[in-house]
């Protein structure tokens, strides 16, 4: 199985690096798992709805540059489906199992994804109402990932 992360901006902080390496490391033996950063829009404070849209845009362009066709898509969004640790194993189990062996997993920035890349995404995933940093999203999805893989051979790391 491949996995592929696609976040939007550089992981500048040390701590972010290094939990994300100890995830890359433990799955290592489950699959191979890329990370692509894309670049971040720089942009002023105070957009308006236009302004907002645009650098929206503008990420989203990148990131779909780094999505090949045979990619099966899935984007974090708030408003993506939610579901606990064991149905999100079971999705990845059941994905290779049906031929779906590239999976992406797409984080925006700080405004969200474009419109165009949720249009692509094959499903969407929430890890629920909370706003978080998409730096600490890369951090937390690692380690999901990680979980269900733990889930799919019947480890105790999942209790």
């Amino acid at each position: 199985m491949n996995i592929k992360i696609i976040g939007v901006g550089k992981l500048k902080e040390k701590y972010f690096r290094e939990g994300i390496a100890e995830y890359l490391k433990r799955m290592d033996k489950f699959a191979k798992v890329k990370i692509v950063e894309v670049a971040d829009e720089k942009a002023p404070e105070n957009l308006s709805e236009a302004e907002m849209a645009e650098v929206k845009d503008k990420e989203g362009k990148r990131i779909l540059a780094k999505i090949k066709d045979k990619e099966w898509v899935i984007a974090l969004a708030i408003e993506g489906k939610q579901r606990p640790s064991e149905a999100f194993a079971k999705e990845i189990a059941d994905l290779g199992t049906y031929g779906h062996s590239d999976i992406t997993f797409v984080i925006g920035g700080s405004l969200g994804l474009s419109p165009a890349v949720m249009k692509r995404a094959n499903d969407t995933l929430s890890f629920g109402k909370l706003t978080m940093p998409h730096q600490l999203m890369r951090l937390v999805l690692m380690e999901q990932i990680y979980r269900a893989f733990m889930i799919n051979i019947g480890s105790p790391y999942h209790k």
